[in-house]
């Protein structure tokens, strides 16, 4: 069984530590995550932009590639995005489809030319905002274990208790909503024409919300049946920040190398507020109904939802890319990068996470992403393409859970304004576990599809 939950899994907590026993693991890999948003451009060519530049994205990659605009620049993107999930659980496959639609990229690049200043013969300053990690989806999973949590009615007053050991069925809602943006400050410069260099800062804002449903329905093997609902909600905001430097070379006129490097990013305040506390022996709103008793037990009846608010801190994986380009004039142009993140460098402080600690340095691993990407120019015509191969931080993920995303864009040129759309779609699989508390169930496997439409302006100034 594959060890990493696919994201936040609500589980049994500690309440001396405050720790979640995968909760905090799969938080920590969720908030690591990077969806590969940008620009329609940069995202038509999988983004594969450490040696090229000439973007407003290409800063999130290597902040050197501000300086290769020629002139000033904004822009500003949406996307649509559609997302298809299948959880299978026990032989039972239900599938589940939603639509998102936000504003994913904006930003301006401000390129000064300086001929009197001897070697250094351009500037630029960048700004750039965008949604790094979309975490809005929902799914619904449904099937029979065999294996009933809820096996007795706390208000039974039979000796000894009625047992509802029967599994009938299991069904489970998950409700996500949030996402990491990330806003980029750049400066570089050009020398002698060959040499961009770069140096960036990086900040980030977290805003995440689950809100978990469990139903379970039983039955005692004499006719009578026990109706469970169990409720979790978790709420996360956390606020963070990066450096980042790098480097375009051109030692011929058509080819170019890149190298660029991100710090860790520190999330000094991660602030959770969850509902997981214990209330009458239950950690979440419970609601138990049987067939043979007309009162249904509720343990937050009458009362405000039990919460509690916990602070901590997170640093994610450092980041180095590796790129090459080659540019055949103003026909066209291909792209490769290659980015490695060692997962084994995620760490949480603030409260007793040496468990969670270890899981990182013994389960994860370096995880490289490859990302490739194409132009060809035809007249006012530029047609795109892309592909990523980016592999799961699970060092025993097997190879369907490694995200390919394939991609293709189109561009229009109006000398002053660009117009340009992109189409991509990623794949990958995952495991879902509802139960981490009991090694006998199994958890939901999950197919995940998303299909994204991006299209967006750009204009010269």
């Amino acid at each position: 069984m594959k060890k990493i939950i696919l994201t936040l899994a609500l589980a049994i907590s500690s309440l001396v530590s405050y720790s979640q026993a995968l909760g905090y693991e799969d938080l920590s890999i969720l908030f690591s995550q990077n969806s590969n948003n940008g620009s329609s451009r940069f995202t038509a060519m999988g983004g594969a932009f450490g040696a090229l530049g000439g973007d407003v994205s290409s800063m999130t990659i290597n902040p050197a590639g501000i300086s290769v605009f020629n002139g000033s620049h904004v822009s500003i993107d949406f996307q649509s995005r559609s997302t298809d999930i299948r959880a299978l659980y026990y032989g039972n496959s239900v599938n589940t489809q939603e639509e998102y639609f936000r504003i994913s990229n904006a930003g301006a690049v401000f390129s000064f030319d300086d001929t009197n200043n001897g070697d250094w013969t351009k500037a630029a300053l960048g700004v750039n905002y965008r949604i790094l990690a979309d975490l809005d989806n929902s799914f619904f999973a449904s099937g029979n274990s065999g294996f009933a949590s809820f096996n007795t009615f706390p208000l039974d007053t039979n000796n000894p208790v009625i047992q509802y050991n029967n599994a009938e069925n299991q069904r489970f809602f998950n409700n996500y909503n949030g996402d990491i943006s990330e806003l980029n400050l750049a400066f570089s410069g050009e020398y002698q024409g060959k040499l961009h260099v770069g140096l960036g800062l990086n900040f980030y804002d977290i805003t995440f919300s689950q809100r978990a449903t469990l139903r379970e329905t039983s039955n005692d093997g004499n006719g009578n049946t026990l109706n469970a609902r169990f409720y979790q909600e978790n709420f996360t905001n956390g606020t963070g920040f990066s450096l980042s430097a790098g480097f375009i070379y051109k030692p011929a006129k058509s080819f170019r190398l890149g190298f660029s490097y991100q710090s860790p990013t520190w999330f000094t305040e991660m602030i959770e507020d969850s509902n997981i506390v214990n209330n009458d022996g239950f950690l979440g709103d419970t609601e138990i109904a049987v067939s043979n008793n007309t009162t249904i037990y509720d343990n937050t009846a009458g009362v405000i939802l039990p919460s509690q608010s916990f602070v901590y801190k997170l640093r994610t994986p450092s980041r180095y890319t590796a790129s090459a380009a080659i540019v055949f004039g103003k026909f066209g142009l291909l792209s490769l990068d290659y980015t490695v993140r060692d997962f084994r460098g995620l760490n949480l402080t603030g409260a007793d996470f040496t468990n969670e600690n270890r899981f990182f340095d013994a389960q994860l691993r370096n995880a490289g992403t490859l990302s490739t990407g194409t132009e060809w120019r035809f007249g006012n015509l530029s047609l795109r393409g892309g592909y990523i191969y980016e592999q799961s931080p699970d060092a025993n993920a097997i190879d369907s859970d490694n995200r390919q995303t394939y991609s293709l864009g189109i561009g229009f040129n109006f000398r002053d304004y660009k117009v340009n759309i992109s189409y991509r779609n990623s794949t990958r699989t995952g495991v879902y576990n509802f139960y981490p508390q009991y090694n006998q169930v199994n958890p939901a496997e999950l197919n995940i599809d998303n299909s994204i439409v991006s299209a967006g302006v750009s204009i010269r100034l």
